[in-house]
């Protein structure tokens, strides 16, 4: 008879809670109402300069730092022809496997020119483990309007050094111009 009350007053809490109001998201269909909080560490993205050359320098720090190994760089060097980042080389391959990441954020502070960061991109589901190893097109952050895409040569007149300092804000009518000659002469190649 001892036990009868304890068992009571967990009954009670129970039945009350029953009636009170349920405090659930709606996640699918209000995910906008709950948005992630500033230092939320989400996918990853490669930025970019502001006239489009890509900032990853292929120095694989990011990969050193990663105590989960689930990042892959390999650099290549830069050519006359070909020059997709500001410096010497760039990330010819990059790749993160998002099975294996924890998202700590080690790789972030580890990237000497800040061409890797964290976006709030939380949606990293998918239906197949191939699907869930990005690629560095996957990674690359977007074109903006005053942008064009690598490869291409820095602005006349500048050095690596100018990129990293910021002083380069958009593309050059140079750069506009070498990119649409080089989409003209690769259309004529497939015609």
């Amino acid at each position: 008879m001892a036990e009868l009350p304890p068992a009571l007053s967990g009954f009670w809490v129970t039945f009350s809670t029953m009636f009170k109001k349920v405090n659930t998201e709606q996640y699918p269909e209000e995910k906008d109402k709950y948005p992630p909080e500033p230092r939320f560490h989400g996918r990853h993205q490669l930025n970019r300069h502001p006239d489009g050359l890509e900032k990853c320098i292929g120095c694989e720090l990011c990969a050193w730092a990663c105590p989960a190994d689930a990042i892959l760089v390999q650099g290549a060097d830069n050519s006359t022809d070909q020059r997709f980042s500001p410096g010497e080389r760039y990330g010819r391959v990059y790749q993160i496997n998002y099975l294996r990441c924890i998202f700590c954020g080690l790789c972030i502070e580890a990237c000497p020119t800040r061409a890797l960061t964290m976006t709030h991109d939380y949606e990293l589901a998918d239906n197949s483990r191939e699907k869930l190893i990005y690629e560095k097109e996957d990674l690359l952050g977007p074109l903006t309007q005053n942008m064009v895409s690598a490869p291409h040569e820095m602005v006349p007149g500048t050095t690596e050094k100018d990129y990293y300092e910021g002083k380069i804000t958009e593309a050059t009518p140079e750069q506009r111009a070498e990119v649409a000659a080089r989409t003209d002469e690769e259309s004529e190649a497939v015609r």
